[in-house]
């Protein structure tokens, strides 16, 4: 539909031909009336019509095919053009008569006629006014009919009612146009621009999808309103039938079209993958079903298999639980299900491989040697449970593998560090979206056996959130009653872990949950002495760096006293990990000049190391003299090992104020508290005027302020450094100590002692003052940490007092003298301090020495 840019005329385009598409001009209201005043003729050449209704002003086009029709035509078209359209009762006859016709029509108009390639006549006619045919006064060639004029007889200009109904008329067509993907856009805009409402009804009427009866029907009907109401009523329904078609055609076209979308694609994939030579799905389960038949499970696995490979073979492989069942039976047969690797018994070797890679960790090996020595006797045991605890770098990790290829065995690691997810541990349930089993499953998945060395390192690093406390998760799996029915979420099938050898590490005990902790086998890992980290530098560190750098021990070579520069002045660790950096770092240097060809030292020298590392780190702790009063060695454990901590402690004239500094925590702090509180309350036993702790102020300090210093085995160092500073005596030359006090000054053991006397022997100290319940510990040292080392066991504070404090005065002492007007009794106590022994009063008990 197209407008006159000239008149704004619109126009319907009519398609007549191939060569260009007919423009009709829509009846207008001035037309209409004209048509309507035309004088019809008494006589009229009768077309009969077999599929249509002409309506007055709408434009058709009719093929013509019978001979007399055609004749017809031509006679017109070549005199008026006017001719009367009458549609046949039934379109079944070919030469029909008066009785076979309407007797209402439509006087016609031919617009135009054209010759159509297949031989046909089309003519254009347009609708001018109904007629009712009277009789008939020609037969032959075509009929010719005696007609009258068939008009309407009610008046409706000025009908509301009306109006709306031509009104909704528009509305519904427009709708049904927009709604019908065969009616042409070109239909609305005919509807929006017809301004005669009879023109409108008829141009419907004549478009509408009904029948040539229904049709005839509204032809014949005199009552305009009428006729319009009816045309409303057909137009509803259809408007209704059309929604609810396009609903069902939309519903089904989606069904359909997914449908064959997926089978055509997987008809493709199939094809593709034939030619590929890949497996189709039919193919894919049949080679699962043939693997099924090697696997040694048990027969509940097994059912279980069968039961999910038929439910597969039922399901569309298009559809998204195709995928998910394919995964969950392709795990089923990865599992090692029932297999096994099998153990090598011979000690000796075993042995051998765990010396070889290891220096030390005697007890670790012993425990591993037993535990073959039992397998090798039972024949069946439960494996252990072991958990491997010491500082970074001493090789905890490591040791697994040694492990694995001692006994044979294949070897898995899973880091548990920052681990804060439950399903980590137990995997998801599959009905989740990307669901997968969990991380023990998958590692026993990729060790291909059901009895490997499992490494779970970093145990203490495992962290809990509202996903679930993974620690939880893995009391099941290291609890050797239960983990032989472990349960994972996602398998759903119980599976043994009983044969599995797992081995935990950490770096502290600490933050273990109880329960788990109370299923571990401890084995505590100190760190290595200096001798020690020098030996496994020269065994072990030294080669495995030369041969990654592609140099030879013909290259360079390192000596002891060299490895000892490194080890002193650039590393400040329990194991051996920075050094080994650092050789690495000496040893590239050489590369660079090895490749370069420069001249390199064949032996590594201080000023190598120097180029190679910088100025020296780390400063190794010195012995403070012993010439001031107040400064105790103590000794302290952190994460990189053992050390030496100083407790310095002054007074100056005040109140008796007491001020911690040293970025000492909670514990440190409630500890220097005690042992004033215990100063103050055995002033008397050690001859101390109490009248001094309320005109001095006390200031405790712990050096090295910006490392962050706690825990409770400082306490005896406090009280030694307090109980000097009050009476100026001298502390004992090369000596250290360490223990827990308590306010009836009792002496409580500590931890990390094997750490702290490993830091005490670097240092140079020569005896050290412990609690009586740590002997135990000693005893479990090698004999070779202990040599040149001297051990006092003490069981309250006053012993440590009498091993610590000597009779000498220190260098530039304070003068504790009280002012005049407090002098009393406890003055002249302070000036007639017994000979027997400057300090202690009494002779409490005897200290063993060792």
């Amino acid at each position: 539909m197209i407008s006159d840019q000239n008149n704004n005329i619109p126009f319907i385009t009519m398609p007549i031909s191939d060569d260009e598409p007919e423009l009709i001009p829509l009846l207008t209201n001035e037309d209409e009336e004209l048509m309507n005043n035309e004088q019809l003729p008494d006589i009229v050449s009768v077309l009969p019509l077999r599929n249509t209704v002409l309506f007055p002003g709408v434009v058709i086009p009719i093929t013509v095919g019978r001979d007399k029709s055609i004749k017809l035509i031509k006679d017109a078209y070549a005199s008026d053009r006017i001719i009367g359209v009458v549609s046949q009762k039934d379109v079944s006859v070919e030469d029909p008569k008066l009785t076979d016709l309407n007797s209402i029509g439509t006087v016609a108009q031919i617009l135009r006629m054209l010759r159509m390639p297949d031989g046909n006549t089309t003519v254009i006619i347009q609708g001018k006014r109904r007629f009712k045919i009277k009789n008939i006064v020609q037969e032959d060639p075509y009929l010719k009919a005696q007609i009258e004029p068939f008009v309407d007889h009610t008046k409706v200009e000025t009908d509301q009612e009306f109006g709306a109904i031509v009104d909704s008329l528009k509305d519904i067509s427009m709708q049904i146009i927009q709604s019908s993907p065969n009616i042409p856009s070109e239909a609305s805009f005919a509807i929006r621009n017809i301004e005669s409402p009879s023109f409108l009804i008829n141009f419907i009427s004549s478009n509408m999808n009904a029948d040539v009866e229904k049709k005839q029907m509204l032809l014949e009907m005199d009552d305009l309103k009428d006729r319009a109401t009816k045309v409303l009523e057909h137009l509803t329904k259809e408007l209704q039938m059309l929604e609810l078609k396009n609903q069902i055609q939309s519903k089904v076209k989606t069904d359909i079209d997914k449908q064959q979308r997926e089978y055509f694609l997987n008809q493709q994939l199939k094809t593709i993958q034939e030619e590929l030579g890949g497996n189709t799905p039919d193919k894919e389960l049949s080679e699962m079903r043939e693997r099924a038949k090697t696997k040694k499970w048990s027969k509940d696995v097994s059912d279980i298999f069968n039961k999910e490979m038929e439910r597969l073979g039922r399901i569309n492989p298009a559809a998204a639980e195709y995928s998910v069942t394919l995964n969950y039976l392709d795990l089923l047969l990865e599992l090692p299900w029932e297999e096994f690797t099998n153990d090598n018994y011979d000690l000796k070797r075993a042995e051998k491989i765990l010396n070889r890679d290891h220096f030390g960790l005697e007890k670790v090996k012993n425990r591993i040697l037993e535990y073959l020595a039992v397998i090798k006797l039972k024949k069946d045991m439960k494996s252990p449970i072991m958990c491997l605890v010491g500082p970074p770098g001493v090789g905890k990790t490591s040791l697994g593998k040694s492990i694995a290829e001692a006994l044979g065995r294949k070897y898995v690691r899973m880091s548990l560090g920052g681990l804060r997810d439950e399903a980590e541990i137990r995997g998801h349930r599959k009905t989740y979206i990307g669901a997968m089993p969990g991380r023990i499953v998958q590692n026993i998945k990729k060790a291909k056996s059901s009895n490997p060395v499992f490494i779970l390192d970093e145990i203490d690093k495992i962290t809990n959130d509202f996903h679930g406390d993974p620690s939880s998760a893995l009391l099941e799996v290291l609890d050797p009653e239960q983990n032989t029915a472990f349960y994972d979420n996602y398998v759903e099938i119980e599976y043994d872990l009983s044969k599995v050898l797992f081995i935990s590490t950490a770096n502290s005990l600490s933050s273990i949950q109880p329960a788990l902790r109370d299923r571990l086998e401890i084995i505590e890992i100190s760190g290595y002495t200096l001798e020690e980290k020098i030996h496994i530098a020269q065994k072990h560190l030294v080669t495995k760096q030369l041969e990654a750098h592609g140099l030879t021990a013909t290259t360079t070579t390192f000596s002891p006293n060299m490895l000892k520069v490194i080890i002193e002045q650039y590393t400040w660790e329990s194991g051996v990990r920075t050094l080994e950096k650092s050789i690495a770092s000496v040893v590239r240097s050489v590369a660079k000049m090895v490749a370069m060809d420069e001249p390199y030292p064949t032996k590594i020298t201080a000023e190598v190391i120097r180029k190679a590392l910088g100025a020296p780190r780390f400063i190794q702790d010195k012995l403070l003299n012993n010439e001031i009063a107040g400064v105790v060695t103590g000794l302290a454990w952190s994460a990189n090992g053992g050390s030496v901590l100083f407790i310095e402690s002054s007074l100056s004239r005040g109140n008796g104020k007491l001020t911690l500094t040293g970025n000492l925590g909670d514990v440190m702090k409630e500890s220097a508290v005690i042992a004033l509180a215990f100063l103050k309350a055995h002033a008397d036993e050690l001859n101390i005027d109490s009248r001094l702790f309320d005109q001095w102020n006390i200031h405790v300090h712990v050096p090295e302020g910006a490392i962050p210093k706690d825990g409770p085995s400082a306490g005896i160092t406090m009280l030694t450094s307090l109980a000097s500073v009050f009476t100026q005596k001298r502390i004992k030359s090369k000596l250290a100590m360490t223990g827990e006090i308590t306010l009836r000054g009792k002496v409580l053991p500590v931890g990390g002692i094997q750490e702290k006397i490993l830091a005490a022997k670097r240092t140079g100290i020569k005896e050290i003052i412990l609690s009586i319940d740590n002997e135990k510990d000693i005893l479990d040292i090698k004999p070779e940490y202990l040599t040149e080392l001297k051990f006092h066991y003490v069981e309250d504070m006053l012993d440590v007092l009498k091993v610590a404090l000597t009779t000498q005065k220190a260098k530039n002492a304070i003068d504790l003298t009280i002012k005049e007007s407090s002098k009393s009794h406890h003055t002249e106590l302070l000036h007639e301090s017994k000979a027997a022994h400057p300090i202690v009063k009494k002779k409490k008990k005897a200290v063993r020495n060792r």
